[in-house]
């Protein structure tokens, strides 16, 4: 028995369940069908306890779920075995923060949407360290430290990263003007990497209504398993249902729309730049 699933580990148990629940089967038939007792469906249905390959494909079976594809993305998923980069962290950091490296670390793509602050894939250490210098209640020095070591650590990550960014997140000062222009400095170099598209949306710029809030829409191996992370004041809030989904894809499809395209905002951002 698991003490504290992750992430992905409940995001597994959430699709097993979705499937039954589909089905039009409860817990206890399903439990009949696999010879188990219907707590060890409610274990697997929370995330407590795992599940086998065998099992699991058996219950794909009895679910009637013929979308191979879904179904071998969770294989993988009750399989993995990886101790991910970020388990040095579990006990110095909140479990969020281990959530979303986990879950960046399986994704197949990021696109992220920000008004107020540069998201963290592209901060600077000094960008970041202001930012977790201003939070509330204050963080110690080392507490502070510790976020900025785990924020560049998930930099290392090659996907497909797509980031409209709003004009109020490069003007807001998140620290003084030297951490401003390195920051806008940053973003000009990696707006020329092979896996970022970066575009930006100004404020004279019609259609802001469509960008009024932060998102990061991250890509699974199969778009089912696709996950939204939006910010709350308790910690990050993982979206995965269907319709959700659906309406923030669309969402950042029509974001995309009305911003400037990666050139336009790269001369955007140099403008920004030479005004420091």
């Amino acid at each position: 028995m698991r003490r504290e699933p992750t992430a992905r580990q409940l995001r597994l148990a959430t699709e097993l369940r979705r499937l039954r629940e589909a089905a039009g089967l409860n817990s206890r038939e399903a439990a009949a069908l696999l010879g188990v007792s219907p707590a060890q469906i409610t274990h697997i249905e929370s995330g407590l306890a795992g599940v086998s390959e065998k099992r699991l494909r058996r219950l794909a079976s009895h679910y009637a779920c013929t979308d191979t594809e879904f179904i071998d993305a969770l294989v993988a998923m009750a399989t993995d075995r990886t101790r991910g980069w970020w388990e040095e962290y579990r006990g110095l950091l909140p479990t969020p923060f281990l959530d979303l490296s986990e879950l960046e670390h399986h994704a197949a793509f990021q696109r992220h949407v920000a008004i107020l602050y540069v998201p963290g894939l592209l901060q600077t250490e000094d960008y970041a360290r202001s930012v977790f210098s201003s939070r509330l209640p204050e963080l110690t020095h080392d507490e502070v430290e510790l976020r900025i070591r785990h924020r560049m650590a998930r930099q290392a990550i090659r996907i497909p990263y797509e980031v409209v960014l709003h004009e109020a997140a490069l003007r807001i000062r998140v620290g003084d003007r030297v951490t401003a222009k390195a920051q806008l400095t940053q973003l000009l170099a990696l707006s020329e990497a092979d896996h970022i598209t970066l575009r930006v949306i100004p404020f004279d710029l019609d259609g802001f209504a469509k960008a009024s809030s932060t998102m990061t829409y991250v890509g699974g191996s199969v778009p089912k398993l696709d996950t939204v992370v939006r910010d709350a004041p308790h910690g990050s809030v993982f979206i995965d249902a269907e319709a959700q989904l659906n309406t923030y894809r669309t969402t950042f499809h029509k974001v995309e729309a009305v911003s400037l395209g990666p050139e336009q905002s790269r001369e955007f951002i140099h403008k920004l730049r030479k005004e420091l």
